[in-house]
């Protein structure tokens, strides 16, 4: 499968940004989609992770309450909304799919997208 990430951009504090993954060669909803975010000096980041039927999800404690995971399997894509936006998430964002289990680790995907952008300016 290939996911396709977008939708980032430079944003002031305080707003927000929805980012998508979108897939194609093979459906999504087989598959658990993770959010990553990777930013120069730092290790990457779990962002946030929704399961195959989007029933199950996850967040990284840093973006509880901020961030909202969620996809929509008849378009083949997945989405993160991204609120309340602060310099901190400045990033390059990447979604990935993974089939095997519902998992913030990085190692367990299987399908990456190119990552897009994020910049939050102060």
């Amino acid at each position: 499968v290939q996911l396709q990430a977008s939708g980032g951009g430079l944003v002031q504090a305080g707003g927000s940004l929805r980012l998508s993954c979108a897939a194609s060669g093979r459906t999504l909803s087989s598959y658990n989609i993770g959010w990553f975010r990777l930013t120069p000096g730092k290790e990457r980041e779990s962002v946030a992770v929704v399961s195959w039927s989007g029933a199950r999800t996850y967040y990284a404690d840093s973006v509880k309450g901020q961030f909202t995971v969620s996809r929509d399997n008849a378009k083949n894509t997945a989405y993160l909304q991204m609120n309340s936006l602060k310099p901190e998430d400045t990033a390059v964002y990447y979604c990935a799919a993974g089939a095997r289990v519902f998992t913030a680790l990085a190692s367990q995907y299987d399908y990456w997208g190119q990552g897009t952008q994020v910049t939050v300016s102060s």
